[in-house]
């Protein structure tokens, strides 16, 4: 594809990510959604997530108020411990990362925001001698697989993971999520989830991670490829994930373009 007609599909593909994949369709599984002007809130347990389509040419003081009302909604409710107020790099105004730090948020990590065609991504991959890919969700008892595969992510990236966290997501988000793990002589190497975003023609490939020492063999592509097909089988068009500075290069070979940035900023109780 050259590079006009990359462009011009990125803008496409722009286009239908905030058509589809904010607001209503991030807030799937929330245990209360509520509306303040543009913003849609949500709450999971003591978690909460801001999310938006655009913010509607708010700015200066107008936006200030927006910010503060936000996080007086969280700090009165007792349970919360903290939220995510989720920026994409795109939108206006270009000065919001500026006001939330102002207003007490710390920014993460930002990440690149992929999409693209399912079927550009599920060809097959060959796989290392010994490896097998193996779905385990939908297991009568996925419990011992989920604490080996929360295992896994957690050699992968360095941070703890909870097999009990997975297993409520499958458990509240029922028949919208598949778990895939890579094996090699009876250990979990490489794991991934697919999520289907009800009544959009996407779904989300997430936590894809491989150990350190079966890194650079093709496994997560493999893992991405398999839950590409698995997606076209379900009816969705297009694959999306926001992508570590690891994983971006592997999807973008593949046939995802990168549209945005995605940064969260994080509102902790003190």
């Amino acid at each position: 594809m050259s590079g006009r007609h990359t462009t011009q599909e990125a803008h496409r593909l722009l286009t239908e990510y905030d058509a589809q994949l904010r607001e209503a369709a991030e807030l799937t599984g929330a245990t209360t959604v509520t509306r303040d002007g543009p913003l849609w809130c949500g709450t999971y347990g003591d978690r909460g997530f801001v999310t938006y389509r655009d913010l509607g040419h708010l700015t200066g003081p107008a936006l200030d108020e927006l910010i503060t009302r936000t996080i007086t909604y969280y700090a009165t409710q007792p349970a919360i411990a903290s939220f995510e107020w989720k920026t994409r790099g795109h939108d206006l105004p270009a000065d919001l990362p500026e006001r939330l730090t102002q207003h007490g948020l710390h920014a993460e990590e930002p990440e690149t925001v992929m999409l693209g065609e399912a079927s550009l991504l599920a060809a097959p991959v060959p796989l290392p001698q010994g490896v097998s890919l193996r779905r385990i969700d939908f297991q009568p008892d996925p419990m011992p697989d989920l604490i080996r595969a929360a295992a896994a992510q957690e050699r992968a990236f360095g941070v703890p993971f909870s097999p009990a966290h997975l297993a409520r997501r499958l458990q509240d988000r029922q028949d919208l999520i598949e778990i895939w793990v890579a094996e090699a002589d009876g250990e979990i190497i490489c794991t991934g989830r697919l999520e289907l975003v009800p009544g959009t023609a996407v779904a989300g490939i997430w936590g894809g991670g491989t150990v350190p020492e079966w890194r650079g063999q093709g496994i997560y592509r493999a893992l991405v490829a398999q839950r590409a097909r698995s997606a076209l089988a379900r009816g969705a068009r297009y694959l999306h994930s926001d992508s570590t500075e690891f994983s971006r290069p592997i999807l973008q070979r593949s046939g995802l373009l990168p549209i945005t940035t995605t940064t969260p900023y994080i509102w902790t109780r003190r």
